[in-house]
């Protein structure tokens, strides 16, 4: 398979496993959209890690598969390729990219789905669709103009160039970065505290976090009023607030 889901305590590792570069052909696209959507219903996966394995993250799509589609293959297409990235971005749970290597076209817009992203010293990231005469397809105009702002975002569109993961995280397109091998560890051990943290509550930060950047500011509010209340009927919301009392902050433990 190009695409495997391994689960252990709590997390589940979403891994690219396509060589030479993990390039992300129409079968991997769909493989990620099942694995992801089985990684939402199971209540065993409580975080999850994007990983491409420790030479890279993603190069791209597969060209030669392209350059084969015609305007009605795509328009037949386009939409299978944004969902299986949506699927990745709608897992109501804590996702965090380990970027080796190249995360560049699909790559790029795959990390762009975690919530956090974690990138080796010597990771190159960037959207190189305009050099083929295209645009990014798979989310890249929405989700890299929400993250770092649309003139950043143009610059490195417009362009296609490749940012190195200093540059990245000046631009805030990474969170971190680190050694190269250190990528894959620190990022479980981030999806790995925040599998023992309270589910529901880290279901409704992302959705009250993502709804919000989608919407205006009193839909937002509504969307975040409506999850805070309603996690008042929640056992997490009684044991979190119990250890507070009983024993102090950050005490408490929800699985």
């Amino acid at each position: 398979m190009t695409v495997n889901l391994e689960v252990a305590e709590g997390v589940g590792t979403l891994r690219l496993d396509r060589p030479p570069m993990n390039a992300l052909d129409v079968a991997t696209q769909d493989r990620l959209k099942e694995l992801a959507e089985e990684a939402t219903r199971r209540d065993d996966v409580r975080a999850v890690v994007l990983y491409g394995g420790e030479k890279v993250f993603a190069a791209g799509a597969d060209i030669k598969e392209m350059q084969a589609m015609d305007h009605t293959a795509m328009v037949l297409r386009a939409r299978a390729l944004q969902d299986s990235f949506t699927a990745v971005a709608r897992i109501p749970k804590p996702v965090v990219a380990a970027v080796t290597g190249y995360a560049l076209g699909g790559g790029c817009e795959l990390a762009l789905c975690a919530d956090y992203r974690i990138a080796a010293e010597d990771a190159k990231l960037g959207q190189p669709e305009i050099l083929l005469g295209l645009i990014p397809g798979a989310g890249g105009t929405q989700r890299l103009a929400r993250l770092v702002g649309p003139s950043r975002a143009k610059d490195l569109i417009f362009t296609g160039r490749m940012v190195k993961a200093d540059e990245a995280l000046t631009l805030g397109l990474v969170d971190r970065v680190v050694s190269a091998g250190e990528v894959y560890a620190q990022a479980h051990a981030w999806a790995a505290k925040l599998a023992q943290g309270p589910a529901l509550a880290l279901r409704a930060a992302k959705e009250a976090v993502d709804t919000g950047l989608e919407t205006d500011i009193e839909t937002g509010l509504a969307v975040e009023r409506t999850w805070f209340a309603g996690l008042f009927a929640t056992e997490d919301r009684e044991r979190g607030m119990r250890s507070f009392v009983e024993e102090g902050p950050g005490k408490a433990k929800f699985l």
